[in-house]
C-alpha cells in the first residue's frame, strides 16, 4: 500500500509558507526527498520559456538539472516562475539564489538570471535532505546573427590577377592567373596555404575564372577541347568536335557547358564527349562573370541558376537562368530552363557576382553594374529560390567593416560555414580569406 500511495500524494497540490521560512505539517510523512521534474510556467512576455526542457541528473552529493537546447536568445529570466514536480510532498523546498533564499509555495516568482541556483529538499518526515543545482542556459548569441572571421589577409601577392578557388576532395584550390603565367595554391582549411606550381597543358590565355570542380576534377573548355585536371596542376585535353563557349557548373552529378555551333545549346560533358540537352537558351545566356548555384527545391527537385554576368556581345546582363530536372517522365527524366528575368525584370544587370544556397535560401555577394559601379558590401538574399530579391538585414547579416566591396571573389560553402576568397575592387585585387556562419545552422 505504501507504493501506492507515494503516487498519489506526488500529483497531490502543496502549499508552502511564502519567502519568510515556515513549513506545513502532514499527517503522513515520508523519508523520500526527490525532485521528479522542472520546468517554467508560460509567460507571454518570453515565448519560448515554458518549452524549454530540463534533465535532472541525480549524484551522489549534490543533483544537476540543466536543459539540453538553449533558452531562445535574449529570454530574461529575472522574473520567471518556475514549476516543481517531486516524488513525494516535501515538508519543506527551499530555493537559494546569490540574492535570496525563498521557501517555495508553489506561486513564486524568481530571479533565475544570477548562478549557482540551488534547491533544497526536506522529507516530510524530515530526515532526508537532497540538494539540487538549478543551471538553465540561455542562448549567449543572437541565432539570427552572421559572425565573421578573417582566416589570411592574403594567400600571394595578389597584383592585377584574376583568381578561382574550386574544391578538389577536403582541399581549396586557388588558380591564378597573371595574364603571362598561371599558378596554384591548396589549403586544407583556408587559413594555412601551400603553393602547388605552376599548372601545365592549358592554353595560353586561360580565363581561370571558368574553371568548375565535381570536387574531384576539374574542367576547363577552349575552343573543340576540355581540358581535366584532378591536381590542378596537370591537365590534359579532350577534343569533343563542338565550339564551347564556357563551363557553366557542376549540376545534378553532371558537367555542363555551353556549345554554340548552330546557335547556343547546353551540353553535359560526360565520358569525353558532349551530349546535347535540348536546352537552347537566348543570346541573353552569359558567357563570362557570372553566378551559378545548384540546391535542391522545397519540391524536392535539382534546380540551378546562372545569374548575371556578361553576354557574348560585352552586355552587361540581369538575367535569371532557371534549370530544373524533374523525374518525369521516367527513367531518363527531364531537363527544363526558364529565365525568370523576363517577368520580374526588378533585379539588377551585375557581374562579378558569387551566389551560394546556404540556410534554405540564396545568397549573393560582389558584384558591378553596367556601369562598373560596385554594387558594395550588402548582401543580397532570396527567400524563394530566386524569384524575387532583397537586401539581407544591415544588422544581422552584413559582411565585416574591414570587408571592402568587390567582384570575382569565389563563395564556397562547406560544413555549414560560408568562405569567400579574394576578388578584386576599382583598385587593386585580393587575396584574402573569410569565413563565416549563421549562429543558429546548426541549432
Amino acid at each position: 500500500m505504501r507504493k501506492y500511495f507515494y503516487i498519489i500524494i506526488a500529483i497531490i497540490p502543496f502549499i508552502w509558507s511564502g519567502c519568510e521560512g515556515s513549513s506545513t505539517t502532514t499527517s503522513t510523512t515520508s523519508a523520500i526527498a526527490k525532485l521528479s521534474a522542472f520546468s517554467f510556467a508560460k509567460n507571454d512576455s518570453m515565448p519560448g520559456l515554458a518549452a524549454a526542457t530540463f534533465t535532472i541528473e541525480e549524484r551522489i552529493d549534490t543533483g544537476l538539472v540543466w536543459n539540453k537546447d538553449s533558452i531562445l536568445y535574449g529570454t530574461r529570466l529575472d522574473s520567471v516562475v518556475p514549476r516543481f514536480v517531486f516524488a513525494a510532498t516535501p515538508a519543506r523546498a527551499v530555493i537559494t539564489t546569490p540574492d535570496t533564499v525563498c521557501a517555495l509555495t508553489g506561486y513564486d516568482t524568481l530571479n533565475f538570471s544570477k548562478q549557482p541556483i540551488y534547491l533544497t529538499i526536506l522529507s516530510s518526515d524530515r530526515t532526508t535532505t537532497k540538494v539540487y543545482e538549478i543551471r538553465p542556459t540561455v542562448h549567449q548569441v543572437d541565432p539570427d546573427l552572421y559572425t565573421w572571421v578573417q582566416l589570411t589577409e592574403g594567400v600571394y601577392p595578389a597584383d592585377d590577377s584574376e583568381q578561382r578557388v574550386v574544391e578538389i576532395g577536403d582541399r581549396f584550390v586557388m588558380v591564378v592567373s597573371n595574364g603571362f603565367e598561371l599558378r596554384a595554391f591548396a589549403s586544407d582549411d583556408g587559413a594555412g596555404w601551400s603553393d602547388l606550381g605552376e599548372p601545365e597543358g592549358l592554353p595560353a590565355g586561360t580565363r581561370v575564372r571558368q574553371i568548375i570542380s565535381d570536387g574531384n576534377t576539374l574542367y576547363y573548355a577552349s575552343g573543340t577541347s576540355i581540358y581535366t585536371s584532378s591536381d590542378a596542376i596537370h591537365w590534359t585535353a579532350d577534343n569533343v568536335g563542338y565550339t564551347v563557349v564556357t563551363m557553366v557548373l557542376y549540376w545534378n552529378k553532371k558537367v555542363w557547358v555551353l556549345t554554340d555551333d548552330e546557335g547556343y545549346e547546353l551540353a553535359i560533358y560526360e565520358n569525353g564527349a558532349l551530349l546535347p540537352t535540348g536546352l537552347t537558351p537566348t543570346e541573353d545566356f552569359p558567357v563570362s562573370d557570372f553566378g551559378a548555384v545548384c540546391f535542391q527545391s522545397a519540391s524536392e527537385r535539382e534546380r540551378a541558376m546562372i545569374i548575371g554576368g556578361f553576354a557574348e556581345d560585352g552586355r552587361a546582363l540581369n538575367s535569371r537562368w532557371n534549370l530544373e530536372y524533374t523525374v518525369h517522365p521516367k527513367p531518363e527524366g527531364q531537363y527544363r530552363m526558364e529565365e525568370f528575368s523576363i517577368d520580374r525584370p526588378q533585379f539588377t544587370s551585375l557581374t562579378g557576382i558569387s551566389v551560394i544556397w546556404y540556410n534554405h535560401q540564396l545568397l549573393l555577394f560582389g558584384g558591378v553594374d553596367e556601369k562598373m559601379s560596385y554594387f558594395g558590401r550588402e548582401i543580397m538574399i532570396s527567400k524563394d529560390e530566386g524569384l524575387n530579391w532583397d537586401m539581407a538585414d544591415a544588422e544581422k547579416n552584413q559582411l565585416p567593416e574591414v570587408y571592402t566591396a568587390r567582384q570575382k571573389q569565389t563563395a564556397i560553402v562547406r560544413d555549414n560555414y560560408i568562405y569567400l576568397f579574394g576578388g578584386q575592387d576599382a583598385q587593386r585585387t585580393y587575396s584574402d580569406v573569410y569565413k563565416g556562419r549563421l549562429n543558429s545552422i546548426e541549432w
